[in-house]
């Protein structure tokens, strides 16, 4: 059974994880996950997409704990003896290539890899009935698909550090303080709210969206300096692209001539 539901909404594509209980994600969903993804990326009429889940209790668990204790699984170097497809863990924490913006709207707890999936998404929405997690600890592993090399960056670290140490819970309304989440919503407000920001997105022109993420992913541990030189000369062939592009042309002309721009993606 297909756990991962994918919808096609004009330019945008949702996708919806649908396995209860808890969304536990084993190696066949995070295959399903890669392929919606890479639908994502490669579909030139596709610019923005929008991570969600069925329910409101937990938008998903993680790692599917059954499925590792059953030997489905194996955690030595899990990333090398199985396949979790294309983009990594849930198709998005190592999708290096991912240069369409993707919205996380969590309609429920975020918890362990359900975390680090919403953490590798670029802009995130919550419930305010949300919750954040990473119960690895009492268990005798660690969050290494994302936690803990996101959070650290993403709020302060000895923040980061409780949570990845005492496993301590973080709401939606904490996790907006420090940044971490974009917006806080009521529940039955959330998917309006995503799909409002996925269609404002969808309205401007994708190239310079994609460029966005390409040169901050590039830069992101750079010095000031050597980031300003490598946006002048290193391998951004989105940023080039869009320098070049129509869009760009088209998007000043109508600035100028006071009208909406006909983005076209090229």
């Amino acid at each position: 059974m297909n756990h991962v539901e994918v919808t096609r909404r004009g330019r945008v594509l949702e996708v919806t994880l649908n396995k209860p209980k808890v969304n536990a994600i084993d190696i066949e969903m995070s295959q399903d996950m890669g392929r919606a993804f890479a639908q994502l990326r490669d579909d030139a009429d596709l610019w923005v997409g929008i991570l969600t889940a069925g329910g409101d209790r937990i938008f998903s668990a993680g790692w599917d704990l059954k499925a590792l204790n059953a030997g489905e699984m194996s955690l030595d170097n899990w990333w090398e003896t199985a396949d979790y497809g294309i983009g990594g863990f849930g198709g998005l924490t190592e999708n290096w290539q991912m240069n369409k913006p993707v919205i996380c709207a969590l309609n429920g707890m975020a918890i362990g890899g359900g975390f680090e999936i919403a953490m590798s998404c670029d802009l995130i929405i919550a419930a305010d009935h949300v919750e954040f997690a990473l119960p690895e600890m009492p268990l005798g592993i660690v969050p290494d698909a994302g936690a803990l090399q996101r959070l650290p960056r993403l709020i302060p670290r000895n923040i980061a550090m409780e949570m990845l140490l005492l496993g301590r819970r973080m709401s939606a309304q904490e996790a907006a303080h420090y940044g971490l989440v974009n917006k806080v919503v009521p529940k039955e407000n959330l998917m309006e709210a995503a799909r409002a920001w996925a269609d404002q997105i969808a309205g401007s022109a994708p190239l310079a969206m994609q460029t966005v993420k390409e040169v901050e992913r590039a830069i992101q541990a750079m010095p000031l300096e050597a980031a300003f030189n490598h946006i002048r000369t290193g391998d951004l062939p989105t940023y080039r692209a869009m320098l070049k592009s129509d869009d760009a042309a088209e998007g000043i002309a109508a600035f100028v001539e006071k009208r909406n721009p006909n983005f076209k993606g090229h």
